[in-house]
């Protein structure tokens, strides 16, 4: 099956990119696609903890299962004042 995936703010300026296309196996979840970006991109171990996420503009846990099609979001905190 076939994601998209949207990075924002630190963690698109680690990857170059806004917005990445994955193929994963039937069952994949969130999880799945961290583990994967992050081993393509190690940087973004750092944000494991920290980061929110999202299909479909809905947040989700780590452990939420992908659909074909599905758009993931990983948003890091963010800090204002």
């Amino acid at each position: 099956m076939r994601v998209t995936v949207r990075l924002f703010a630190r963690l698109r300026d680690i990857t170059g990119a806004s917005e990445l296309a994955r193929d994963l196996a039937p069952g994949a979840t969130i999880g799945t696609v961290w583990r994967q970006l992050a081993g393509e991109f190690p940087a973004l171990a750092d944000y494991e903890r920290s980061i929110s996420s999202a299909v479909n503009a809905d947040y989700a846990r780590m452990d939420h299962v992908l659909h074909d099609g599905d758009e993931v979001a990983f948003l890091p905190p963010v800090s204002g004042g």
